[in-house]
């Protein structure tokens, strides 16, 4: 499965923006899907993961704020990321895993990433 990610930009603290993450190749139905993050200089990040059951876990430092989503029709996982902090600065990835977990190296494939800046 190819994934494309977009959507991210520069933003308030305080806002909102939506992330798309657009596969092809293969459904999103048959995967875990799921959202990183990564800072300058800091590691990659768990962010939110969504399973073939609709059964979703995120990082306790989105938990409450971020929602993650997808629509089966349009192939396409979202992340609603709500009350942005400047501290959620980073490069977004979407990623696709054939088992329901959160560590990076279980996912098999990445989107290319898009960048998201919270301004203070």
């Amino acid at each position: 499965v190819q994934l494309q990610a977009s959507g991210g930009g520069l933003v308030q603290a305080g806002g909102s923006l939506r992330l798309s993450c657009a596969a092809s190749g293969r459904t999103i139905s048959r995967y875990v899907m799921g959202w990183f993050r990564q800072a300058p200089g800091k590691e990659r990040q768990f962010v939110a993961r969504l399973s073939w059951s609709g059964d979703t876990y995120y990082g306790d430092s989105v938990k409450g704020r971020f929602t993650i989503s997808r629509d089966n029709a349009k192939n396409t996982v979202y992340l609603q990321m709500n009350s942005l902090k400047p501290e959620d600065t980073a490069v977004y990835y979407c990623a696709a895993a054939e088992q329901i977990t959160t560590m990076a190296g279980s996912y098999d494939y990445w989107g290319q990433g898009t960048l998201v800046t919270v301004s203070s």
